[in-house]
This record gives structure tokens, sequence and C-alpha cells, in this order.
């Protein structure tokens, strides 16, 4: 054979032995990188993962002080959000609406365990309704499990950062921004908004337009001493009598009273709602104030502070064909859903 001819046979074996090698490390990996997983995923939003035990699966570990039972117990976050979800809203609630909520109670839990302590020692988070959110674990159902299993490891999202997942029942027909419906005293968030709160005017279910009616309006009628009592809370003395001059003094974007004035004195709005129950004096978005029979009489509409989420808002979108990170994006500004695990 020429040495020609060995030369082009040799370069031919070289080629052909590089295109081999070429797409067998194709195949071990160096082609596009695979969809990121949870866990890499995580660097898109900061969340304490430092600050607790994840099981074998990856999923979170909390400690959570159950009130009722008054002892602390250990499960994964996707446990304890089924357990607020079945508390916060109804479990045979539209899908979608369930699922919004679910991303919110992971959301707020994260939150919590980030920037605060549980007033229970030794625990992250606790099932006191003063403290955190919701719980009940009795109410959980197939749906409930579901709408959890569905939105597994997500959450909100807002400049790398978890926002404030704010919710309530009713909006009364508008949201509010942080400084108005919850007194909110540092730099408003930029994820806030006000917006129409899309809640149905009537539900099938008998028990649940019941429920929906008593949020729309309310009216409630309170003793001139409790009231003036709960002025005082905030260092606001007055003598609250036939005459007294009640008004609604500054109001927030969305309508809600940010101040009354009792005798001209300013109180702030949302922590006289606080004082005087938050059950009972049910919103800020009043339509009616005035001293009456020597008892001070409000009229209001809604159910709630009216920051961030309206949970009958979430059921009007999803009956209306809303998926969950829709319904979030309509209530809060410039925020993401993020998989955390």
């Amino acid at each position: 054979m020429s040495k020609m001819r060995k030369g082009t046979l040799v370069m031919l074996c070289v080629l052909v032995f590089g295109l081999f090698q070429s797409c067998a490390s194709t195949a071990k990996g160096t082609s596009p990188e695979p969809t990121p997983t949870g866990a890499e995923m995580k660097a898109n939003v900061s969340w304490p993962n430092d600050k607790l035990e994840v099981d074998e699966s990856g999923i979170p570990q909390l400690k959570v002080y159950v009130v009722e039972d008054e002892k602390i117990e250990t499960v994964d976050v996707e446990t304890y959000v089924q357990g607020v979800l079945a508390g916060e809203m109804k479990n045979d609630w539209p899908m979608e609406a369930l699922k919004a909520q679910a991303i919110l109670a992971r959301t707020f839990v994260m939150k919590f365990v980030d920037e605060k302590t549980s007033r229970y020692e030794g625990a992250d988070v606790s099932t006191d309704i003063e403290e955190a959110q919701a719980y009940d674990r009795s109410a959980v159902n197939e749906r409930i499990e579901q709408a959890v299993e569905e939105t597994r490891g997500l959450v909100l999202g807002a400049a790398g950062e978890l926002p404030y997942a704010w919710f309530h029942a009713h909006s009364g027909g508008t949201t509010e921004r942080a400084v108005t419906g919850l007194g909110w005293d540092k730099e408003e968030p930029g994820y806030t908004k006000v917006t129409q709160g899309n809640e149905p005017s009537s539900v099938e279910n008998e028990k649940d337009q019941q429920s929906l009616t008593d949020a729309q309006a309310w009216e409630a009628r309170f003793s001139v001493e409790e009231f003036a009592a709960a002025c005082a809370e905030q260092g606001v003395e007055v003598s609250v009598e036939e005459g007294t001059s009640l008004t609604v003094g500054e109001r927030g974007e969305g309508g809600r009273a940010k101040t009354l004035n009792v005798n001209g004195q300013p109180v702030q709005a949302a922590e006289l709602r606080i004082a005087l129950g938050s059950t009972k004096m049910r919103s800020t978005l009043l339509t009616s104030l005035k001293v009456e029979d020597g008892q001070v009489y409000m009229a209001g509409k809604g159910y709630g502070h009216g920051v961030g989420m309206s949970q009958w808002g979430a059921y009007g979108m999803a009956e209306e064909g809303a998926d969950a990170e829709e319904i979030v994006a309509h209530y809060f500004t410039d925020v993401t859903v993020e998989k955390l695990w």
C-alpha cells in the first residue's frame, strides 16, 4: 500500500474516532442543560433553608405547637399546609381557589420562620390564630390533599424575597394597601395593590350563601364605654356620649378608613378594629359611623383587613376559570411563583 493511501486511511480513522467520542460525550451529559430541579431553583427566592431540617425527600420539617393538644408536633411543611388550608377555606371550595390559598399558606409560614420567633418555646410556629394561621387537621379531605400536592413546594417570590402573603375573607369590592388596612408602619411593600375583589354576588350552596352574605356587609354596635376603652389603648382619652363628633378622617386608596376622628382626635382605624374585636368590627371599609341611643353604631362592607388576596374573590375567579397563579397575580403586583422543593 502506498504511503499516500496509508496516510489517508489514518486520517479517516482519526475523524471517525473523534466523531464517535463526540457522540459518546454528548450521550454522557454535554447535551443542553435539563430543566432545573427544585434544589437548583432555590436560588430564585431567599428562604430559611438554613433554619429547618429536611426529610429524605427534601421537605423542611416544622416544630408546630398545637394549641388544642398543648404540645409540639414535628410535621413536614406540606402536612402543616394541609391543616392550614382546611382551617382557612372550606374543603369543598373550587380547586384553584384552594391551590391559591395553599401557595399563600406555604409562603406565610416560610416568611414567619425566617423573620419571627414563636411565642411558644421550642416551636417554629403554632396553630394559635393570634400568632399565625388558622389550622384544622380534622377538616382535611382528599380535595385539600390534592390542592397541597399539586402546589408542592410552591411559594410567592417578590424581587427574590418571600413577600408577606396577606389574605382576608372578603374585600368588600376593593382591596387595600397595608399602611391603611393593617396599620403598617414600615415602607409599603411594592407588591401590595388596590384592585377589585372579584367576589361572587351569590353561590349555589345555601351555607356558603349565608357566609357570603355575612361577609358582604355588616353592622355592629358598641357600648360607649368599650369604644372609649379601645381608643384609650392608643393613648387617646375620650368621653363618648350623645353629641360626640365621630367621623371618618383619612381614607386609603381603596376607601378604607385609615383614621377616625373622635371629638377631633385621630384614632387609627386598623388598631381600633383589633381592640374592638375583628369579628365584630369586621372591616374598616365603613359606610356608617355615629353615636346613637347611647351606643356607637357602625356599618361597613367586607370582612378582614382587605390587604392581599380576598378568599371570596379567589372563589369567584376560580369559578370563572382562573387558575391559582392567575388568582395570586391578580392580588399581588410583580410576584412570581417559585418552587422551593
